[in-house]
């Protein structure tokens, strides 16, 4: 049926459910928490706000076909809500970062991905990661840390495959031309030597 939303794996009455989806998705939320807040107890704090939530929405007799989109969707309002708090940044100073432009969908290859996470210190690559605008790195996370493709990802964040598309191939670009200028400049200080 149009519309209708797969159920997830998870049998049995609505609280057996939740618990379930706590023990099976507690650890997964808890790091992409951490790899959007960066801050170890603020996560903690987020994951545990959205399992209450979530506890809260099944206690009132509401059914969840599936829950870990459900998860994903609370986590990301709560660390939303966060950078809120955090900072009032506005959306178009974020679009309008210089040096960035949508290039092609072609060039989001999934040997283009491969080969750059060949490439990639993984411990770079996350510390460069947090350098991103949160636009680029929300994604980022979803797709490589969370492993959800890109109608996941549009659903979670509620906006097109489209724009999701072109926010992965922005971010990847930044990324890569970050770590490269990064590599670049310990080079030239290493020749200055």
């Amino acid at each position: 049926m149009v519309g209708q939303r797969k159920k997830d794996n998870i049998t049995g009455s609505h609280e057996e459910r939740f618990l379930k989806a706590f023990d099976e998705y507690g650890d997964a939320l808890f790091r992409h928490a951490f790899l959007r807040i960066s801050d170890r107890e603020r996560a903690i704090d987020v994951v545990h706000d959205t399992f209450t939530k979530v506890w809260v929405y099944v206690r009132n007799g509401h059914e969840i076909d599936a829950f870990r989109p459900f998860l994903y969707k609370v986590l990301n309002n709560l660390i939303i809500d966060e950078y809120r708090k955090a900072k009032e940044a506005s959306l178009d100073a974020l679009f309008a970062i210089d040096g960035v432009d949508e290039g092609t969908f072609d060039e989001l290859s999934e040997s283009t991905v491969e080969s750059l996470a060949a490439t990639l210190d993984g411990k770079k690559a996350f510390a460069v990661l947090q350098e991103l605008p949160d636009t680029y790195r929300e994604v980022l996370i979803l797709k490589f840390v969370d492993g959800l493709g890109p109608k996941e990802i549009a659903g979670l964040t509620e906006e097109s495959e489209n724009v999701v598309s072109v926010r992965l191939h922005r971010g990847l670009r930044l990324l890569r031309q970050t770590i490269e200028m990064q590599e670049k400049e310990l080079l030239d200080q290493t020749a200055k030597k």
